[in-house]
């Protein structure tokens, strides 16, 4: 059973199609989060990323990745209406065998470090259990700039 669906991970992440990439959400604890990315033949990155034989892109594997991330980060903290995760580094990334359509991706993310705004994580994403990708992430919250208080330049 979900932990969340999707429509809880759209209050959460302000993510929209198509870059919104995780479905849902299986397990989520302090430190820790498990969520899914269902893989379609009609994802718009497979019309031009080898028609032929297509493949998902490693860089959408891991943005899927730090959008599981993001969900945990902004479910441990109070005002999270008010802050977004930014992606701010990918460390050690590997792949480790093509995502195809039909796959459904399992993301595991834990968190390592967590300093004032800054959370270090590392995971990997599975299919059928064998590892098709892994890497280390790290997230930075920022203000969202709707929530921004500072006056405008110039008025």
């Amino acid at each position: 059973m979900s932990v969340l669906d999707i429509q809880a991970i759209r209050e959460i992440l302000p993510h929209r199609f198509p870059m919104l990439l995780v479905d849902r959400i299986l397990e989520m604890e302090p430190g820790r989060i498990v969520g899914i990315k269902n893989v379609t033949v009609n994802e718009p990155f497979f019309t031009g990323h080898f028609p032929e034989f297509p493949v998902m892109p490693g860089v959408l594997i891991i943005e899927a990745m730090a959008q599981v991330a993001g969900v945990l980060v902004l479910k441990e903290i109070e005002d999270r209406n008010e802050k977004l995760v930014l992606l701010a580094s990918v460390d050690n990334a590997k792949f480790r065998r093509p995502v195809l359509p039909g796959d459904q991706l399992r993301i595991e993310m834990k968190m390592v470090k967590k300093k004032a705004s800054v959370v270090k994580m590392c995971g990997q994403a599975t299919v059928d259990g064998a590892v098709v990708a892994e890497a280390e992430v790290m997230c930075k919250l920022a203000e969202r700039p709707d929530k921004q208080t500072a006056a405008t330049p110039g008025a």
